[in-house]
């Protein structure tokens, strides 16, 4: 129903009027991409991180997890080659005094300007990834000035020389003092304080949930590339010899993580790095359909003992493992998940436009049961007759046990479809009948489908059809 060209903006739009993303600070303007969560936002975001908590930490009985601080010492990203390698090329507009990555500005031109297969599109992206590998600047500004490729905003092409740009976010009058730009490290130097505390031994696993911070001067897509943003990362501490054992076991299990949610297996793809990062051996990217294409969601790294063996040195502290006569740094298999990213994927995958029989178009989101941030709501059919007090009653003796909503503003129809809109599986209807056989009508929001039940019986379909509990037994059985 809804256009490819105008879906994303129709997306950011009902993620909006619906309370699930608002722009940052609105009310004086905003922030460029920096966004807040509202009321159901946050309950989608809050069910996504329980979901991989529990997959990691529950089910595996050697993960366990910790919470570290955002701020850390200087040395840890000295250590980690955040301060001298965490740099993106950049390029200023003298007229516009905007910034902008070069290598970017010349992809998103040959995009528009040719066609898919075109012979010289091919030329200019083979000589711009020449020029990235030699890290020749000179020539990629003179690709730029080739093509005339002018500024976004004010169409001039008075471009400074392509310089680096370090992503940290510095604290200001503080020396060295950086907000995170990832939360890995506050595992690595808490890696023996974890093993020793909880007599870990290898192979294991530490997991953390936590913000992380970039100087992000050209983010975009909606949540996708975010200046503050939030990962779900675990860091998994094995045998060198067994490196390639774990890094395909960790690409299996966090690919069938994602096919869990049914969203649709066509919309994953693995990507094998070709150009790794400083820190890793091997690279496998699990890229999701986005609206905007196929882009990184999650990423599995085998990252050796680069970190370990760089904060044992930097810090003076032994972070080897003595066990069964051996004296070694583990190597480490890295997953890291976007939880901003899956949320757009959700929410992306879900919203629908649905035309019904009656000729009559309904928006609904077909969020995950397991996912949605209201389990169930509760509605009286009219407001008279004590009906109101007795849906009342239901709500209230069960509210504790689910997240439900209380609603009786509107007619049953519009109360349906806005619930639909926020992606609630069930809707449980008080009417005449309730009064008589305590039975309430419930309705299923992907099929639409009525049927009556007994009151005794709402809270357990709530937890057949919504509990997280269902997911993560078949997700167990791959572990």
């Amino acid at each position: 129903m809804i256009e490819n060209n105008r879906f994303f903006d129709f997306l950011v739009s009902h993620a909006k009027n619906y309370g699930f993303i608002f722009p940052s600070s609105e009310i004086y303007g905003g922030i460029n991409a920096v966004y807040d969560y509202g009321q159901y936002g946050v309950e989608l975001k809050n069910n996504i991180k329980k979901y991989w908590w529990k997959s990691m930490t529950q089910l595996h009985e050697n993960i366990i997890g910790i919470d570290s601080s955002i701020l850390m010492h200087s040395d840890i990203w000295k250590a980690s080659g955040h301060v001298n390698k965490f740099n993106e090329l950049l390029i200023d507009n003298k007229d516009s005094k905007k910034r902008y990555k070069p290598d970017f500005l010349i992809k998103e031109y040959v995009e528009r300007k040719f066609t898919k297969n075109s012979k010289k599109k091919k030329e200019i992206l083979f000589r711009l990834s020449k020029s990235l590998e030699k890290k020749d600047f000179l020539d990629i500004k003179t690709i730029i000035e080739e093509l005339n490729i002018l500024d976004p905003i004010c169409k001039t092409n008075n471009w400074t020389k392509i310089r680096y740009f370090n992503m940290m976010f510095k604290i200001e009058n503080e020396k060295d003092l950086y907000l995170r730009p990832e939360t890995a490290q506050g595992i690595f130097s808490n890696f023996h304080n974890v093993k020793k505390s909880n007599r870990m031994k290898i192979p294991f696993g530490i997991a953390q949930i936590g913000k992380s911070f970039r100087n992000e001067f050209f983010a975009r897509k909606f949540i996708f590339r975010m200046r503050e943003f939030e990962q779900m990362e675990m860091q998994f501490f094995i045998l060198p010899e067994e490196e390639n054992k774990w890094y395909e076991y960790w690409k299996k299990i966090r690919l069938k993580w994602h096919l869990m949610l049914n969203l649709g297996i066509k919309k994953y793809k693995l990507y094998q790095h070709k150009h790794l990062a400083h820190y890793a051996s091997a690279g496998t990217d699990i890229e999701f359909n986005f609206p905007f294409g196929f882009k990184e969601i999650e990423g599995i790294h085998s990252r050796k003992d680069f970190d370990l063996k760089n904060h044992e040195l930097f810090s003076g502290k032994k972070l080897r493992v003595y066990e069964t006569k051996k004296n070694y740094i583990p190597y480490v298999i890295e997953t890291s998940l976007g939880l901003d990213r899956i949320f757009l994927a959700i929410l992306a995958s879900s919203l629908k436009e649905e035309k019904l029989e009656n000729g009559s178009v309904r928006t609904v989101l077909k969020i995950p049961y397991c996912l949605s941030p209201i389990k169930a709501a509760i509605f009286p059919l009219v407001k008279k007759k004590g009906i109101p007090e007795i849906a009342k009653k239901i709500f209230n003796d069960i509210k504790i046990n689910h997240r439900l909503i209380y609603d009786q503003k509107e007619s049953i129809g519009k109360l349906y479809r806005r619930q639909d809109a926020i992606g609630t599986p069930l809707c449980f209807t008080v009417d005449y009948k309730t009064i008589e056989t305590d039975t309430v009508t419930v309705r299923y929001r992907d099929t639409m489908e009525q049927k009556r039940i007994h009151v005794k019986e709402i809270s357990k379909i709530i937890e057949q059809k919504t509990g997280l509990i269902n997911i993560l037994k078949k997700l167990s059985r791959f572990i």
